[in-house]
């Protein structure tokens, strides 16, 4: 099983390790790939079609001892589910001030000596003819490197990487990632 360069932020211990990756073999998911020896990054993980994709990355988490961040609808953090996304690493977003977020998110990057952020580019389930941009412009305006972590449940594997330093073209950027995940197949190939 894939473990952690030690530079990356840790939580948990080997009961917790070892619960993530007896649920991620049961389900017949497996590692291959690598992440950076990085104190700080980001992750982009895709593609999003499911709420399985959720599942997946929590058991990976765990299996991983990985103390990410992540941040999700402002619904998602109400009664009675909210404190289970609060303790997991979640941050609520109010969707319709993007901008904000954005300045908020590097903002706590400059205060942590490390922190990872995990989340899913397209921002929803259901299919969508554009990614979202905020976490380029996260990654870049943080100086820290993109990790893009593939959910292919067409193989059951878990890619990590390839690792991607934001330069100064967000399109060119964009198309080298979309380009990545394009033969990755998600839970609901049609959300795709």
């Amino acid at each position: 099983m894939y473990s952690l360069p030690p530079a990356l932020p840790r939580v948990g211990g080997p009961v917790r390790r070892a619960i993530g990756r007896a649920i991620l073999r049961v389900m017949g998911w497996r590692f291959s790939g690598d992440i950076p020896n990085a104190r700080q990054l980001v992750i982009i993980v895709a593609p999003h079609t499911s709420n399985w994709d959720f599942v997946v990355g929590f058991a990976a988490k765990i299996a991983l001892s990985l103390r990410a961040k992540y941040l999700g609808k402002d619904s998602l953090f109400r009664a009675p589910w909210g404190w289970f996304f609060r303790i997991t690493g979640g941050i609520p977003v109010d969707r319709t001030n993007s901008h904000r977020v954005v300045e908020q998110v590097v903002a706590e990057f400059a205060r942590r000596d490390q922190m990872v952020l995990a989340l899913a580019p397209e921002g929803t389930r259901k299919k969508v003819t554009e990614w979202r941009t905020g976490f380029w412009h996260i990654a870049r305006g943080a100086g820290v490197p993109i990790v893009m972590v593939a959910f292919d449940f067409g193989t059951r594997e878990i890619r990590l990487g390839p690792t991607l330093v934001p330069g100064d073209d967000l399109a060119a950027d964009m198309a080298r990632i979309r380009a990545h995940f394009a033969t990755v197949r998600g839970r609901n190939p049609e959300n795709q």
